[in-house]
């Protein structure tokens, strides 16, 4: 097969979701169903492939995005299945910033739930294609049509319904593809291997006829040869639409939307065929745009084998104490034993090997070409969102944004030994996940790790431990909050002091000026060249930027303000650089004492699903909490609150709303904003 056409036939998608929606059991019957493996694993036994790491079986969730590759009917699938727990987001994000596709997977009982919103939106944010799937439709309580609603209402998708189900919760027996007007039985006993596709049953007759023509009206809103079509009553073949709602898939116009039960093997296949036939291959979305680091002009990277090299690593991984690239191919080759340029850090990187991965299993592959998600090892200094490319055409891709951490804990070497260890240990967390901080706590010695939650913190301890055989004690959760200033307020302040037997002379006078929630920090000079010279002030933004990452209330880092340079002096030949940011950094620790610091708390948004006979109690928890409730709405059988809570209040939540719901309470929360409390 040419290599053009080879790239025609790849499909680079990630499974995406709302936790136990059901995206690892999806992925798990299409790696069955495609001879990848030979066995099914079940998230509920610890057995998914999928789900490779001890933490991830134990728990039952997905962690950490796994990629593999599987075939069918001559194309090539690479698959990335994300997590759905909100404290793993950036897995999710920084697998769709390298997706062509994705299959948005929909619980049929819960709808569009809080993480649902979530990973759709950054797939938005990245324009990536979508298909849905609407899962666990053998559930009680299931609706498919409640489902496709919510996806309009939350997600202002424009969904389009191409198959039915054929009956539902514990009656559902297969579905009824639009497309081709027939009706598709499996077999129970076969795990979904075998499949009948007949004319449709009389009983669905009308409604099927009724959906198919809403099917064409959709599709002929977007598509001038459906249109033409439809309004001369020609008869509507399905390559016609099939080819119609790729093209208005790829552009985000449609989103197709099938139906099954993954657990019970229902429903796979046809959401395979419409991997293949509706979301885009590497050559039908646009060529990504990187920029030429030294001259800054816009380079297209074309999905073409024989261009340039451009490749962005999307994500690192310690396998076996053993760095590993995960990288995306734009266009262009990368070969084993061969040399690659990071223009980012300016070095030159060896490839010793080039992986294909089947989750935590590798294949040796001599080359790699456009389209391609390989893992590399032998990347010294790369790290996550960086782009590889050659010396020749250095071109650099955007990077990708990282969330900032919100949660805190401290971590003590047990032993003298774990105490050798440890840092070691950190720094290879550090380089997989750009979501973790470190820092050494200066007056008690401890190590600070932040993150985006206690459940992020628990794992990367639990790994700590499994992994790196590296004990540690644990302190109690502190929240990172932030200062700010309550009034506007003045100071200036001269540094003249002899360094290493050279006088060094700067006077900086500041004006703080306190700003609205989430304005972030500014500076600004209302100075002229006479009385500072401008070559000093970003010498004094520096100080000023410096001294607002430590506030002076309990020293964390100060928010929503902006500083003016409003006075200072200069004295011929004594005025330094360094001069202007110590007293610039003095004057600016003066001005916050001044101007009445308080801290601001992180503010995380919450939303509750609790039964109507739990309302009350539940309620009055949050108000104990500081919290304030938005909206309470109803939705499929369940209340739900809407509520912003400062973190500090939350910690422990899952066990008083697990105690005050007999278990039947749930809840998601992300963080929202700072403010004061």
């Amino acid at each position: 097969m040419k290599k053009k056409n080879r790239i025609n036939h790849i499909r680079n998608i990630g499974i995406i979701a709302h936790i136990d929606a059901g995206k690892t059991t999806v992925t798990e019957r299409i790696l069955y169903y495609t001879g990848r493996s030979h066995k099914i694993g079940e998230v509920h036994n610890g057995e998914a492939v999928m789900d490779w790491m001890y933490d991830e079986q134990e728990r039952g969730i997905t962690i950490t995005s796994a990629v593999t590759t599987c075939q069918w009917k001559g194309n090539e699938i690479q698959i990335i299945d994300t997590p759905g727990h909100v404290d793993f987001t950036i897995e999710v994000e920084r697998s769709l910033r390298v997706l062509d596709g994705a299959v948005g997977v929909f619980c049929a009982v819960g709808g569009v739930e809080p993480q649902s919103e979530t990973v759709w939106r950054q797939a938005d944010k990245y324009l990536v294609p979508k298909i849905a799937f609407v899962n666990k439709l053998d559930r009680i309580g299931a609706s498919f049509f409640g489902a496709v609603e919510m996806m309009k209402e939350k997600l202002g998708a424009n969904p389009l319904i191409i198959q039915l189900p054929v009956g539902s919760e514990d009656d559902f027996a297969g579905v009824i593809d639009l497309i081709h007007m027939k009706q598709i039985f499996w077999e129970d006993d076969t795990l979904g291997e075998i499949y009948a596709t007949e004319d449709i049953h009389q009983n669905f007759l009308e409604a099927a006829k009724e959906y198919r023509e809403k099917l064409i009206e959709a599709v002929a809103e977007v598509d001038d040869d459906i249109m033409e079509a439809y309004l001369s009553e020609s008869p509507m073949t399905p390559e016609m639409l099939i080819a119609a709602i790729r093209k208005a898939t790829i552009a985000l116009q449609l989103v197709p939307v099938l139906c099954g039960s993954a657990l019970r093997n229902k429903g796979v296949q046809p959401l395979i065929d419409a991997i293949i036939q509706f979301l885009p291959s590497p050559v039908d979305i646009p060529p990504i745009k990187g920029v030429h680091p030294e001259t800054g002009d816009i380079i297209s990277c074309a999905a073409k084998s024989s261009d340039p090299l451009a490749a962005l690593i999307f994500k690192v991984a310690m396998i076996e104490g053993r760095k590993l690239s995960y990288v995306r191919i734009y266009s262009g080759e990368i070969t084993a034993k061969g040399e690659t340029y990071n223009p980012f850090r300016r070095a030159s990187e060896k490839i010793s090997r080039i992986l294909r991965m089947h989750a935590n299993k590798k294949e040796r592959i001599d080359t790699a070409g456009a389209g391609s998600i390989v893992g590399i090892v032998g990347l010294k200094e790369s790290s996550t969102g960086e782009t590889l490319c050659s010396v020749e055409h250095p071109v650099l891709l955007e990077r990708i944004e990282f969330y900032e951490p919100v949660i805190s804990v401290a971590v003590e070497p047990k032993t003298h030994a774990d105490q050798e260890k440890l840092d070691d240990v950190i720094e290879k967390f550090l380089a997989e996940d750009p979501t973790l901080r470190h820092k050494k706590d200066e007056e008690t010695g401890q190590s600070i790790l932040s993150g985006m939650g206690e459940l992020h913190l628990e794992v990367i301890i639990s790994r700590m431990q499994r992994e790196f055989k590296t004990n540690v004690n644990v302190g109690k959760p502190q929240v990172v909050y932030r200062e700010s200033i309550e009034k506007v307020s003045e100071a200036s302040a001269i540094f003249d002091k002899d360094v290493s037997g050279h006088r060094h002379f700067g006077e900086v006078r500041l004006k703080l000026i306190p700003l609205d929630r989430g304005a972030e920090n500014r500076f600004r000079s209302a100075l002229s060249n006479e009385q500072i010279p401008d070559i000093f002030i970003p010498a004094i933004e520096k100080g000023v930027m410096e001294s607002l990452q430590s506030g002076t209330y309990m020293g964390y880092p100060v928010v929503d303000v902006e500083v003016v340079l409003t006075g200072g002096s200069y004295k011929d030949s004594l005025g330094t650089e360094l001069a202007y940011t110590v007293s610039a950094s003095m004057a600016c620790k003066m001005a916050l004492t001044k101007g009445e610091p308080f801290l601001l708390d992180p503010i995380m948004h919450v939303e509750i699903f609790v039964p109507e006979d739990f309302i009350g109690d539940v309620i009055g928890d949050l108000n104990s909490r500081r919290g304030k409730i938005e909206s309470i709405e109803h939705k499929m059988g369940a209340q739900v609150i809407n509520a912003i809570v400062p973190l500090a209040q939350m910690f422990g939540y899952s066990t008083s709303l697990r105690s005050a719901t007999q278990g039947r309470g749930t809840f998601t929360m992300h963080f929202s904003h700072f403010d004061r409390t």
